[in-house]
């Protein structure tokens, strides 16, 4: 059961990912917490489920940044702009999620989902004028982006997409673009996630610092084989229809981590 309920977040998380930019960790966060929040220790139980969903996502950004590649929508000079932000970013984030309680991380995790839902559900359009910021701010932005994202486990999209759009960035090179910003999140976030948890004592049998493998291997080959079909679907559908089931996603899992 564990296994099939693992492979069944893997399509979940490449779709979402393809589709929407954010990584998957919304999902598997959640998710891993439900299927083991009675077998797993309590007290670093948010820290694995953020870990080994970041670890997940270095593989399935990969295959989403291909799928997006080909279609063109990915905006490289922007990418580059904000990577050296984002890896020291993830990097402190990852240490803030060593340091907070479980308990603390997963309300962290229910209330950002709520705010990325209204600001993309509800956010009105930007001002004409308004553009990309110079490199300090690029930089600024892109150390929020990585410590947020690996504060809470997730690709970064649910940020990098809302600041590209502000930006008059059209929402599917925003999406494809931030699917490309996911990459230096997962790898700094989960070399960091590694390093903070070599030294804590009773993580289950399988694990890595804070990735717990069993859930990458299973996760990882069904979330690649989907995350064409979410990138394909984010370039045939409507935006509106796009930002607008992104919204409504991102609420239903805020309310669901929020009162469990």
């Amino acid at each position: 059961m564990e296994i099939i309920s693992l492979l069944s977040i893997g399509v979940f998380v490449g779709i979402i990912a393809g589709l929407l930019g954010v990584g998957g960790g919304v999902i598997i966060v959640p998710t891993m917490i439900w299927l083991y929040h009675t077998t797993f220790p309590s007290t670093h139980l948010m820290q694995i489920a953020l870990g080994t969903s970041l670890a997940t996502i270095v593989v399935t950004s990969l295959s989403s940044i291909y799928a997006h590649h080909r279609h063109q929508a990915i905006l490289w000079d922007i990418v580059w702009r904000l990577t050296p932000g984002i890896i020291v970013g993830a990097l402190l984030g990852a240490w803030f999620a060593d340091n907070l309680s479980s308990n603390t991380l997963h309300h962290v995790f229910a209330i950002f989902l709520f705010m990325v839902a209204a600001q993309m559900g509800l956010g009105k359009p930007p001002a004409s004028h308004r553009q990309l910021p110079g490199n300090f701010g690029m930089n600024l932005v892109g150390s929020v982006i990585g410590m947020v994202s690996s504060l809470v486990g997730i690709g970064g999209g649910s940020l990098t997409v809302p600041f590209l759009t502000w930006c008059n960035i059209a929402i599917r090179n925003a999406v494809a673009t931030s699917s490309a910003c996911g990459f230096p999140v997962a790898v700094a976030g989960t070399i960091g996630f590694i390093f903070n948890g070599l030294n804590v004592p009773n993580l289950p049998e399988g694990s890595i610092g804070y990735i717990y493998l069993p859930a990458f291997l299973a996760i990882v080959p069904t979330s690649l084989l989907f995350a064409p079909v979410g990138a394909k679907l984010a370039h045939t559908l409507p935006t509106i229809v796009v930002k607008r089931f992104a919204a409504g996603f991102l609420a239903v899992v805020g309310t669901k981590m929020l009162y469990s």
